[in-house]
């Protein structure tokens, strides 16, 4: 019963300063409300839920002014359902107000309504800006596509992939390395930009190669 005195009064506290719903439930909180350093910790099946984004975690921090920030660690898991997209990581710091996501090591991301996963070691969701910033070993996963790079940007509004850092770009059967690479999937356009190399697959050889692999007829 204290325990959900304790939730009811932060619910509070936080809706009552905020247009956007926000609720968080765990099974263990430990809470300190000194002017300037409003902080709650939850721990266990800890989980917080705005009107947009739903965050679970083995831990999550809450702090600064009217709960803006939460601090997330182990197993973390997270859904947006405005732009569908799930995100799975190590720890994650999320913005209540601008609504961005930092997701940090082992970071995996799938953009459900382009039909996109990535992975990195750090993700960073614009939300405002409808952009990704995924930096250190970026694999980039989408059907017809696969890439990789130390620093990558993809740009939702657009659909646009922008490739730097030892990148490489597998369209089909067709390899593509650059200084610098982008592409815009929706045109299937590929810029390429500084010690540009390529091997493309024409389509005469790529039936050849196929009935090679079949078995022949008795």
């Amino acid at each position: 019963m204290r325990a959900a005195g304790i939730f009811l009064f932060a619910f509070f506290a936080v809706a009552s300063l905020s247009a956007d719903t926000f609720r968080f439930t765990g099974d263990r909180m430990s809470t300190s409300l000194a002017a300037g350093k409003e902080r709650t910790l939850l721990r266990g099946n800890a989980r917080i839920k705005s009107d947009q984004t739903e965050i679970t975690a083995d831990e999550i921090e809450i702090f600064g002014k009217d709960f803006q920030f939460a601090e997330c660690r182990g197993n973390v898991v997270a859904r947006d359902s405005e732009k569908n997209l799930y995100i799975t990581c190590e720890t994650l710091r999320f913005d209540r107000t601008s609504k961005n996501i930092l997701a940090v090591g082992s970071a995996y991301m799938e953009d459900e309504e382009n039909e996109i996963i990535i992975r990195a070691h750090r993700l960073e969701n614009r939300d405002k800006e409808d952009l990704v910033v995924i930096q250190t070993g970026g694999r980039i996963i989408k059907k017809d596509l696969a890439a990789r790079a130390e620093f990558a940007s993809y740009r939702r509004d657009t659909n646009t992939l922008e490739l730097s850092g030892m990148p490489v770009l597998f369209w089909k059967k067709d390899e593509y390395r650059a200084t610098r690479i982008v592409m815009n999937l929706d045109t299937e356009e590929i810029t390429l930009l500084g010690a540009v190399t390529g091997t493309i697959v024409s389509e005469n050889e790529s039936e050849a190669e196929k009935e090679e692999e079949e078995p022949a007829g008795e």
